[in-house]
């Protein structure tokens, strides 16, 4: 029977999780949400590790992150055989390899190492036990101070005190700071001589009540101690183990005690309703005898503390947080900025660039043509980017996605009640980019209807919503975008002439990248290393094949296929370079410049207008996919509501 193996992961701020591994397959380790697991610490590099398959076992490599991974307490510094029973370190997140079958219960489950005992009590336990005068497992001071002053002596100067403690705690800003802050107020309010507050997993920045092990003691060390040093030895092993296991807070009177010298106070340190630490107090026996108001008191400051710590942890958890998000809002915004950027170096390209540094000062409305994927959202992208309106709101919407009821609804948004579904007011794209630049993309698909309405708020009139009466003014600059022949739409009534006209102020126009061949090399290789620095993997070039390949290719689909093909490489590709074969490039044809497609003729040749050459490939093309018009649609490079359009208008002739 093959062995399975598995990763019992240890997540401070989502808990416990368990991953269980499969043969032949990677798993990575990091802070992007692309990964296996995630790893929620900022010290985390975005691809931090691996663990993947070797021919004798499972194997963990570090990514160069930035902070290291640590496996079995010491730095990687190369590939690594696991071993069962193996702890990895990423952070404050820690991560268990093991075999067989991972535990199931994840919440409850203590730590995996184990404490040995004789079974013998020791001489000193067993006077302490006998010392015991009470015992309690929950204070009633910090319930109702009015209810605990008939029978609490001292409560005015109890409640003073905690009140005064709680501010303190309140402006403390790590667990050391907490701990000695509480264990001076318990001294001082019984009176004891000296004190110690032991806490769990101080290693560590973030405390988390499954880390700690109740019947495990040596799992905690010494947060504050008065004075200092008190080494934890000086202390009874069973003390700490009674006051955990118990969850009750103990005084053991001065006339009973070891050595008759002190009485001395133990009360666990809650979180979450279990005890995860121990303060323990003694107190000289000349001073004065110990009474059950001072367990009282002293399990008073336990309860305030173990509030602290947790208001600590959830602080720590939240400013992880934060940090991961601006963090992904600062890698977001990079990103945008890099997606918009445009790549190339040829005479095309550095003329639209002109062009773009031109208009963009301006108030001109640019019309932006050019086949689909050529790249029109990116020069009306980088149009906003280099106006005055760059800091505001740049918003995009595809005419030719909605029917005219909601391409209305969404252009200029709509009143609650305006139509079934409408249940509340919604603001429209005019309104959302006011002071911002609007793109439409696909806007020879409007409808005549639309168009009209269009018009007027090119023209700066104020407009409705749909099913208001109340007048929206806006300030939109318009960057409108098509891959339609808009004279020809325009002779044949299926767009507005004065809105023609309107448009075309500026007119871009975004050649097919097959125009500008020398920039398909540049555009694989940012590509390349965009998606090869998402994913992780260790890709670092084309084959000379594969450069060859992308260009003699014909590229119908352009920049977005481009860009398809190298993330499918990447994702797919098993070596460190990505050769000819793994682009698997489309055997479409390629497209004109009209943005049909070229038919091979045989015979003379016999004039025909371009309608009727569109008609009959457009006829050819659905009886070819069985009349699957969304197939032929696809096939054709335009929106199944384009194809319905043209047929209707061939049925009417």
């Amino acid at each position: 029977m093959t062995p399975s193996y598995y990763l019992l992961v240890h997540d401070p701020i989502v808990g416990q999780t368990v991953i269980r591994l499969v043969k032949g397959e990677r798993v990575t380790l990091g802070r992007a949400p692309t990964n296996h697991i995630v790893v929620h610490d900022e010290r985390a590099s975005r691809f931090h590790a691996e663990i993947s398959t070797v021919s004798s076992g499972w194997s963990i490599r570090d990514l160069k992150s930035r902070n290291g991974t640590l496996l079995a307490g010491k730095p990687l510094e190369s590939d690594q055989l696991l071993a069962i029973g193996d702890i990895i370190a990423i952070g404050r997140v820690e991560i268990l390899f093991g075999d067989g079958d991972p535990p199931t219960d994840l919440t409850g489950s203590s730590s995996s190492f184990e404490g040995t005992a004789t079974g013998e009590i020791p001489v000193d336990m067993e006077q302490w036990h006998a010392s015991i005068t009470h015992r309690r497992a929950k204070s009633s001071l910090l319930d109702s101070i009015q209810e605990s002053a008939g029978s609490v002596p001292r409560v005015g100067r109890a409640a003073a005190e905690l009140c005064r403690l709680a501010f303190a705690l309140g402006r403390a800003t790590n667990a050391r700071v907490v701990a000695t802050l509480a264990l001076e107020s318990a001294m001082q309010g019984v009176g004891a001589s000296r004190g110690l507050v032991l806490l769990p997993n101080l290693s560590s920045a973030t405390f988390s009540p499954h880390t700690s092990d109740p019947s495990v003691v040596e799992l905690l060390e010494s947060a504050a101690s008065l004075p200092e040093p008190w080494p934890i030895e000086t202390i009874p092993r069973g003390v700490a183990d009674t006051v955990l296991k118990s969850d009750e807070a103990i005084l053991a009177s001065a006339t009973k005690a070891a050595a008759g010298t002190y009485a001395s106070i133990s009360a666990p340190v809650r979180w979450g309703g279990r005890a995860v630490g121990v303060v323990h107090l003694e107190i000289e026996a000349t001073n004065r005898e110990a009474t059950a108001d001072d367990l009282e008191f002293v399990m008073a400051v336990c309860d305030a503390l173990g509030v602290a710590i947790e208001n600590l942890s959830a602080r720590e958890i939240l400013s992880t947080k934060l940090a991961t998000t601006a963090d992904e809002n600062a890698r977001l915004k990079q990103r945008l900025g890099e997606e918009s950027r445009m790549i190339g170096s040829s005479a095309v390209l550095q003329a639209i660039l002109g062009q773009i540094g031109r208009v963009a000062s301006t108030k001109a409305t640019v019309l932006v043509r050019g086949e689909s994927g050529a790249g029109k959202e990116l020069v009306a992208r980088a149009i906003h980017d280099a106006s005055d309106r760059k800091s505001n709101s740049f918003v995009c919407l595809n005419c030719a996605a909605l029917t005219e009821t909601l391409l209305e609804s969404e252009l200029f948004g709509h009143e609650k009640g305006a139509f079934t579904g409408a249940t509340e007011r919604k603001t429209g794209k005019f309104e959302a980019a006011h002071k911002g630049t609007l793109m439409l993309d696909e806007i020879g698909e409007m409808s005549p209807a639309i168009q009209a309405k269009f018009l007027r708020v090119l023209e700066g009139h104020p407009f409705e919503r749909v099913g208001g009466s109340v007048r929206v003014q806006v300030d939109v600059r318009v960057v409108a975008a098509t891959n339609r022949n808009l004279e020809e739409a325009v002779s044949a009534g299926e767009f507005r002439r004065d809105l023609y006209f309107r448009l075309k102020v500026v007119e871009i126009f975004v050649p097919p990248l097959r125009k500008r061949p020398e920039d398909i090399e540049s555009l694989a290789r940012y590509f390349l290393k965009r998606f090869a620095g998402e994913t992780g993997r260790r890709i670092s070039d084309f084959t000379p094949q594969a450069i060859d390949a992308m260009r003699v290719y014909h590229w119908p689909g352009n920049i977005r296929e481009l860009r398809n093909c190298i993330e499918r490489a990447v994702v797919l590709s098993q070596d460190d370079r990505i050769d000819a074969h793994e682009l698997a490039m489309s055997p479409l044809s390629s497209l004109g410049d009209t943005g049909k497609a070229k038919a091979d003729r045989s015979g003379p040749f016999v004039p025909e207008t371009l309608d009727e050459i569109e008609r009959r490939h457009v006829m050819a093309t659905i009886e070819a996919v069985g009349g699957n018009k969304t197939k032929a649609a696809a096939i054709l490079g335009i929106e199944r509501s384009t194809l319905d359009r043209r047929l209707a208008r061939w049925i009417r002739k």
